[in-house]
C-alpha cells in the first residue's frame, strides 16, 4: 500500500487505540506517514491482542508503529509510554488521548459509588494530565508539537453521568491553560469532541437516553440525528490528522466537535457584567437588587 507522505517524520502517540476512534485515529495516521505507538490499558488479553494486530496492521502495510499496554492513570506508567516513542522514534512530536471508560448504565449523582466516581476521574482526566505532563516538556524544550485531547458534548451535563461530565468539563478547561501555557514553545492543544458509533455510543440504553434529551429540548434535531445514526469511527479520523499536521500550525485553544454528519466549535464562555457597584462605599449587594438582576434573564 502506498502511504501519503502528509505527516511523514511526525512521531505520534495515541492512548485508547485498541477499538474505536482510537484504532481509526492510529491507522490514518500511520497512512498519512507518521510514526505511531499506540496505547490501551490491556485490562484483558483479548484488548491486548487488538493492540498487536493493530500495529502489525500497520506494519503490514508498510507503516511504522510499535505499542504498549498499560493504564496512563498511572503517572509512571504514562511517562515509559511517551519515552517509548522518544526512543523507538528519536523523539515526539504528537500526543492524542482518547483513552476513556463509560460510567455505569443510568449513573448519577444519588447512585455512583465512589469507586465509580474515582475510576472515571483517573482514566480520563489524570490519565490525560500524566501523559500530557510527561510530553509537555519534551514538546517545549524541541520548539514544536501538537496535543490532542478528547471531550464530550456531555460535559454539558445532558447525559454520560456525573463524573464523566466532571472530567470532561475539566479536561476542557485544562487544554485552555495549556495551549496558554505552551504557546511560547509553540506548542499546540486543542481538543476534540468525537460522534462516532462506538462501544460508548451504542445500545438501547443510549438511544433512550438520547431521544429523551431531544423530547426535553436539549438536543437539537441535527445533533439527535448526528447521535442515533452515527458513522464509524474512520468519518471522524480525518479532523485528527489536519489538527496534528502543519496545515494546523496556528491553531490551539479551540474545542472542535466532529461527527460523520456534521462539524462544530464551541466558544469559550465569556462572563457578562450585569450591573457594578461601589462595595466599598455603597456597601454588599442587597438582596432585592440580587433578585432583580439575576431574574432578569
Amino acid at each position: 500500500m502506498t502511504l501519503n507522505q502528509k505527516l511523514r517524520n511526525k512521531r505520534i502517540v495515541i492512548t485508547g487505540a485498541s477499538m474505536g476512534i482510537g484504532k481509526a485515529v492510529a491507522l490514518e495516521l500511520a497512512q498519512q506517514g507518521a510514526s505511531v505507538v499506540v496505547n490501551s490499558r490491556g485490562a484483558n488479553q483479548a484488548d491486548a491482542n487488538l493492540l498487536e494486530q493493530l500495529t502489525q496492521h500497520i506494519i503490514a502495510m508498510d507503516g511504522v508503529a510499535d505499542y504498549s499496554y498499560g493504564d496512563i492513570s498511572d503517572f509512571d506508567y504514562a511517562g515509559k509510554l511517551i519515552q517509548l516513542c522518544c526512543d523507538r522514534f528519536g523523539g515526539i512530536d504528537g500526543l492524542i488521548n482518547l483513552a476513556g471508560i463509560a460510567e455505569p448504565e443510568q449513573s448519577n449523582l444519588l447512585n455512583i459509588s465512589p469507586q465509580d466516581w474515582q475510576q472515571v476521574i483517573d482514566i480520563h482526566l489524570h490519565g490525560t494530565f500524566n501523559t500530557c505532563r510527561h510530553a509537555a516538556p519534551l514538546m517545549a524544550a524541541q520548539g514544536s508539537g501538537v496535543i490532542i485531547n478528547t471531550g464530550s458534548h456531555a460535559f454539558l451535563g445532558n447525559y454520560g453521568g456525573t463524573a464523566y461530565a466532571a472530567a470532561k468539563g475539566a479536561i476542557n478547561s485544562f487544554s485552555a491553560a495549556i495551549a496558554k501555557d505552551l504557546q511560547a514553545s509553540n506548542v499546540r492543544c486543542n481538543v476534540v469532541l468525537p460522534g462516532a458509533k462506538t462501544r460508548l455510543s451504542s445500545g438501547d440504553a443510549f438511544k433512550k437516553n438520547m431521544l429523551s434529551l431531544h423530547a426535553r429540548g436539549l438536543l437539537s434535531k441535527e445533533r439527535l440525528t448526528s447521535a442515533l445514526d452515527a458513522l464509524p469511527p474512520s468519518n471522524i479520523a480525518p479532523i485528527y490528522t489536519y489538527l496534528v499536521s502543519d496545515q494546523a500550525q496556528l491553531i490551539t485553544g479551540k474545542l472542535y466537535t466532529c461527527s460523520g454528519k456534521h462539524l462544530g466549535s464551541f466558544s469559550w464562555p465569556d462572563e457578562k457584567i450585569q450591573a457594578y457597584r461601589e462595595t466599598d462605599q455603597e456597601g454588599p449587594w442587597p438582596e432585592d437588587k440580587i433578585f432583580d438582576l439575576f431574574n432578569a434573564q
